[in-house]
C-alpha cells in the first residue's frame, strides 16, 4: 500500500524551532519529486518546499533561510527542518507527491507557532 505519514507537528513558540517527518511506504520515496506543502484555516494550499529526484531542492520565498527539506533513502523518510518559526507559519503540513499519476499525501501534521 502506498502511503506517507507525517509526524513532528506540535505547539512552539515564535523563534522556535521543529523537525517535521514524512515516512514513505509501499514506493521508494527518492526516486519521486517529493514536496511539503502546508494550509492554513481559510487559506489555499501552498507549496513550501519539494526535493527532486536529483536532489536538487526549493522553497517557497516566504521559508527561504529558514527551512531545510532532506531525505534519508535509508529510511525511505522526508524531512522539513523548520527554525526561526513565525506565527503565520502555523497551519497543517502534509507531504505529497504524485505516483504514477495518482496525488499521493499524507493526512498531515498541525503546526501551531504561538506564545
Amino acid at each position: 500500500q502506498v502511503q506517507l505519514v507525517e509526524s513532528g507537528g506540535g505547539l512552539v513558540q515564535p523563534g522556535g524551532s521543529l523537525r517535521l517527518s514524512c515516512a514513505a511506504s509501499g514506493f521508494t520515496l527518492s526516486i519521486y519529486t517529493m514536496n511539503w506543502y502546508r494550509q492554513a484555516p481559510g487559506k489555499e494550499r501552498e507549496l513550501v518546499a519539494f526535493i527532486s529526484t536529483g536532489g536538487t531542492t526549493n522553497y517557497a520565498d516566504s521559508v527561504k533561510g529558514r527551512f531545510t527539506i532532506s531525505r534519508d533513502s535509508a529510511k525511505n523518510t522526508m524531512y522539513l527542518q523548520m527554525n526561526s518559526l513565525k506565527p503565520e507559519d502555523t497551519a497543517v503540513y502534509y507531504c505529497l507527491t504524485i505516483y504514477r499519476s495518482r496525488e499521493i499525501k499524507g493526512q498531515g501534521t498541525q503546526v501551531t507557532v504561538s506564545s
